[in-house]
């Protein structure tokens, strides 16, 4: 992790003395926050794994025990695996709104001519110290539609 922090504040150093750039950063979670129609993915999400666990629950009658723990396994791998049910209707849901912030996102920095635009939700960003002066998660908001 270390070399990857290390390696990006190289090349971000080469860049800024290359040419001088803007920046700025979003809080995805933040905007997702604030977004109902994600919200309510959400939700729709959580009932149908509630709905598809207890389908894959195993019941207590001894004599099919081994034949519904199976039954059950396979349940749970159809709709809780890698390529289950759950991940597609979570793409199905989620993609859309996804592709909508992303657009927005990019369009706020064209504006504002951003080269570079960071998330400080996502773990994988690094970030030690971020100026709330250089967020622009509220426009992306408003860009979307939504005010906070």
């Amino acid at each position: 992790m270390k070399k990857y922090l290390i390696l990006l504040l190289i090349s971000l150093g080469s860049f800024v003395s290359v040419h001088a750039q803007k920046f700025a950063l979003i809080d995805m979670e933040y905007i997702m926050r604030n977004i109902p129609a994600y919200e309510r993915a959400g939700e729709q999400l959580n009932q149908i794994s509630k709905k598809w666990q207890g389908e894959g629950e195993a019941p207590d009658n001894e004599d099919k025990i081994v034949k519904k723990e199976k039954d059950a396994a396979d349940l749970k791998k159809k709709y809780f695996g890698p390529e289950g049910e759950l991940y597609k209707k979570r793409t199905a849901l989620l993609q859309p709104i996804q592709d909508e912030v992303y657009n927005a996102v990019k369009a706020v920095a064209q504006a504002k001519g951003f080269q570079l635009i960071l998330d400080r939700a996502s773990e994988g960003a690094g970030i030690i110290f971020a100026s709330p002066a250089i967020d622009i998660s509220n426009e992306v908001l408003a860009k979307l539609g939504y005010s906070n």
